[in-house]
């Protein structure tokens, strides 16, 4: 089987996909204790601690921000939210786990439901269901490539981790991959975890089986350990085309743990799937119960008050406006560039002048950010928010033409303190891009490129219209961005009569 090529499935074969989503959460201590979550920590084994080593006589507490953090999410997919929740040991025994049990939830969830709107292969708008999503702590980091042996680092164990349960309701590899991307822009939004899966931040689990219309699902199979979502999309597309061809000679599918490896695109077998109940979980007693509304840091509609601007919600509001499909993604899932639009947006209140400014940031400004090697948080660190709103302004008012808006970008751009503390008129004026008022000025650049180029002159008289704006840029490069676009046009026609 080629695996470059997305497989065709058998229309006798329904594909059922569910994701299981890790995402370890940005809170400054562990979720037990508090050691110090930083799971990047390059020195191995120093934000550890007897009570996330799990030492006899230790007493585990409660992260406050890890569940505020939780709650936050499952508002922002309205779920439904569990007043009670309590934490369980779920019991195995990996060198990893330092209790020999992690705790989780099991029983008592703190979130229900939810639903999140992505696209389907076809294009389709449709909703993914979610089953739950939990509060847990996360493993210790193993190393397997130094030798003929293993190495544990547990400066991750203890650190809060958000488990996302979807309902079965995915149908094709595009649909589970736009799903992983939407709601890791949801936590990026919400600013509860930073979801770098190539940091392990954010980690996808696929279960998937296959059906005949009419029939019981199939046997599922887990797919572990994907660290990306295009890995994820492609692993589906093979393990669905897997387990068609293994019914179709006559096999059956097993339940088991699959890994999936880049280099040959295929799937391959780990282990057999152990049941829930080989995980014997039961309530931890080492940590309370826990009732939501009487904590009131857990106030729901205090939450739900101070949630940021959610993705769907940016899209509608950016739609509105006018902007292509490709601009409001961008903005959407690009806080660099979000961020200082959504600046732009209270600043300039003339919506024609809103989009306007959507067309320098996405060529000029986005232009010169892919030529930067510093990386900064901010664009208003690279251009003064204020100077480029004034530009914007400026246009409208047709005293900076669209040649000079760009030659402004390029001499704001990453400006030392005193060319940024200047007002963005002051500084065209001084180079000449204000446009000039003088019929005399646009005269005399008129006449100089009518001399400069006879040939289009000649073919224009002789009925070749459009050479007009060839002419009309000849003019503009000549005046150096200080002539209105639609006087020069105007004045040409004259002048070629």
């Amino acid at each position: 089987m080629n695996t470059e090529e997305k497989p065709t499935l058998s229309t006798e074969f329904i594909p059922v996909i569910g994701l299981e989503i890790h995402a370890e959460l940005k809170t400054k201590t562990k979720m037990f204790c508090s050691c110090l979550n930083d799971p990047l920590e390059r020195n191995p084994n120093i934000h550890i601690c007897p009570i996330c080593m799990a030492h006899p006589g230790t007493l585990p507490t409660l992260n406050k921000q890890a569940i505020q953090n939780v709650l936050k999410v499952g508002l922002a997919v309205n779920a439904e939210i569990a007043d009670f929740t309590e934490w369980d040991r779920k019991n195995y025994f990996y060198p990893d786990i330092p209790k020999g049990y992690q705790i989780s939830q099991y029983a008592y969830p703190l979130v229900h439901k939810g639903k999140v709107k992505v696209k389907d292969a076809k294009g389709n708008d449709v909703e993914v269901t979610l089953t739950r999503i939990h509060l847990e702590e996360d493993t210790a980091r193993s190393s397997h490539d130094k030798g003929d042996f293993s190495l544990i680092d547990y400066n991750r164990a203890g650190i809060p981790l958000m488990e996302l349960v979807t309902d079965a309701v995915i149908y094709d590899s595009v649909m589970a991959g736009n799903f992983g991307r939407e709601l890791q822009l949801l936590l990026r939004t919400l600013d509860v975890s930073d979801a770098n899966m190539e940091l392990g931040q954010l980690r996808v689990e696929v279960n998937i089986s296959i059906h005949k219309e009419g029939e019981p699902w199939g046997t599922k199979v887990e797919i572990k350990n994907l660290n990306s979502f295009r890995v994820a999309e492609k692993s589906i597309e093979y393990e669905i085309q897997r387990q068609k061809e293994l019914i179709e000679s006559g096999g059956k599918v097993i339940q088991e743990t699959r890994g999936y490896d880049d280099a040959t695109g295929k799937t391959f077998s780990q282990r057999i799937k152990e049941n829930a109940n080989d995980y014997r979980y039961f309530p931890d007693p080492d940590l309370p119960k826990l009732y939501i509304s009487k904590i009131p840091e857990f106030n729901l509609e205090s939450l739900k008050a101070n949630l940021p601007i959610l993705p769907n919600a940016k899209r509608e509001k950016y739609t509105s406006l006018g902007l292509k499909n490709e601009d409001v993604e961008m903005f959407v899932s690009d806080s660099f560039y979000g961020r200082y639009f959504e600046q732009i947006l209270k600043l300039v209140k003339d919506e024609k002048l809103q989009k306007l400014s959507v067309n320098y940031i996405t060529s000029d400004i986005a232009g010169q950010v892919k030529k930067e090697k510093e990386i900064k948080t901010e664009l208003h660190d690279f251009i003064n928010i204020d100077q480029f709103v004034e530009i914007i302004n400026l246009i409208g008012t047709e005293e900076l033409s669209s040649r000079g808006a760009k030659d402004m970008i390029a001499v704001l751009w990453k400006g030392d303190e005193e060319l940024r503390s200047k007002k963005a008129k002051d500084i065209a004026e001084e180079k000449g891009l204000i446009i000039k008022a003088d019929p005399e000025f646009l005269n005399n650049i008129i006449k100089l490129v009518l001399k400069n180029n006879p040939t289009q002159v000649d073919d224009y008289k002789e009925g070749k219209e459009a050479l007009l704006m060839y002419l009309v840029g000849k003019v503009m490069k000549e005046g150096k961005g200080a002539i209105n676009p639609a006087v020069a046009q105007e004045a040409l026609k004259i002048a070629l009569k």
